[in-house]
């Protein structure tokens, strides 16, 4: 019989596994993707700024329904996956990671892209003046000034994949021990009837949230000295 720590423990050590390593991609390539739109001007940005945007507005069901059709074993990413590993995403802990990934991508690209729209150019012009190529501006120049909106950033997408629950559950289904977040464990406890499970899982998920946002301001406040 599943003891009570055991089935707050999976959950728990799931979520944050999944946020950890989607807010890992999520910081590569939402930083890049900042970047890009704040530094560039090209034919179709504003319909790629949508696109990306986009998640934050459709319900995370529709979302899910997206990434089931893109990656499930008959979608176009999911045959290029069957093909390289031999078995598909969906209904496992990596299906989680995308679709954590992809609806906190926007809160690190539209945060990090207001945090380096306000760098002034004046200092980037001065390096490239001074030899600097546009590569090792942004990373030496850019980056670092633009530090506090891009961790910002990084801890909203941090938050909100650790809440995920409607993409989460199109795509890696509600399995018990194997892709049971924190969220969906709470919607299977309440379902059940388990009053006291859900109430300790929602405790902890408040209690994360809190504590989150306590670490951030602090972490930040020492980036202003």
């Amino acid at each position: 019989m599943i003891s009570m720590l055991d089935k707050i423990w999976f959950p728990l050590s799931l979520t944050l596994r999944v946020a950890a390593i989607s807010s890992i991609l999520v910081l590569c390539s939402g930083v890049t993707i900042a970047y890009v739109f704040a530094r560039r001007d090209f034919r179709g940005k504003g319909l790629a700024e949508l696109f990306v945007t986009l998640p934050l507005v459709l319900p995370p069901t529709v979302i899910g329904y997206i990434l089931v059709i893109l990656v499930g074993r008959n979608g176009f990413l999911g045959q290029i996956i069957f093909n390289a590993l031999g078995t598909g995403i969906m209904f496992t802990w990596q299906a989680a990671v995308i679709a954590a990934y992809t609806v906190s991508l926007p809160l690190m690209v539209h945060t990090a892209k207001a945090a380096i729209e306000g760098v002034d150019r004046e200092i980037e012009y001065a390096a490239y003046i001074l030899g600097k190529s546009e590569f090792e501006t942004a990373m030496q120049i850019t980056i670092p000034l633009a530090k506090k909106g891009i961790l910002a950033g990084l801890i909203l997408s941090f938050a909100r994949a650790i809440g995920e629950f409607g993409a989460t559950l199109m795509l890696a289904g509600n399995i018990p021990g194997k892709t049971n977040t924190m969220s969906i464990s709470i919607y299977s406890a309440f379902q059940a009837g388990n009053n006291e499970l859900a109430n300790l899982l929602v405790l902890i998920l408040v209690f994360m949230s809190l504590l989150t946002i306590a670490l951030t301001g602090r972490f930040v406040g020492k980036l202003e000295v």
